[in-house]
């Protein structure tokens, strides 16, 4: 199966290395948070590559000099709870960016997202929206994510998570060919529950040390 041009899966060796560690099934809810969160910091690091910034003027102890500042402003959407691990990574990135929840579950029955939590004020505030989830297995959750965030009126989209399975990227793709999808890995395939093979288990779990990682 050929994948879409907006799916960047990242070949970075620190960020393979890390994910390795956050597969481990050995790997407590303490370490797996840590590793999160420095996955969440590298791959905002290349999601951000394109932002736009403009010049600014400033003096160094030498002289002074033509430089550039933000110019984009930026929205992160966590979706809870398990993007919640994502937000302070990009935060140390992005220190102006303003942080948006939404919540979305998805029904164990259907497999289908249900929104529970939505605080976005009434208007879009930001030029570049980033929505924050670790792992992109339907892609249910995601599409219900940036239909929200286009009909508040988000001009740019894109997608950041830890692993995404095909089925997700496919689903995505299809739905919002213009938004991009930054991940650290393309998994196999969906199992018959919807996790992702091999995957990781549940990410909120183990992040959150609820349940058991499988």
């Amino acid at each position: 199966m050929s994948q879409p041009p907006t799916l960047h899966v990242s070949s970075h060796p620190a960020i393979l290395h890390k994910l390795a560690v956050l597969r481990d099934v050995a790997t407590e809810p303490k370490k797996f948070r840590e590793v999160v969160r420095e996955l969440s910091w590298l791959l905002g690091y290349e999601a951000l590559a394109d932002v736009q910034v403009r010049p600014r003027t400033i003096r160094t102890p030498i002289e002074e000099m033509e430089a550039g500042e933000l110019a984009d402003r930026i929205g992160l959407v966590p979706i809870l709870r398990a993007g919640l691990g994502m937000v302070d990574a990009m935060l140390e990135l992005m220190p102006t960016a303003e942080v948006w929840h939404l919540g979305l579950f998805r029904d164990e029955r259907t497999l289908q997202p249900v929104e529970y939590y939505n605080k976005l004020p009434d208007s879009a505030t930001v030029d570049l929206c980033l929505i924050l989830d670790p792992m992109l297995a339907t892609g249910g959750s995601a599409t219900a994510a940036i239909d929200v965030l286009k009909k508040w009126g988000a001009a740019r989209i894109k997608l950041v998570n830890l692993i995404a399975a095909p089925e997700g990227v496919a689903a995505v793709a299809a739905a919002h060919p213009d938004v991009e999808i930054h991940c650290a890995a393309l998994d196999r395939q969906l199992n018959e529950k919807g996790y992702i093979m091999p995957g990781l288990g549940d990410a909120g779990d183990r992040q959150f040390g609820t349940g058991k990682a499988g």
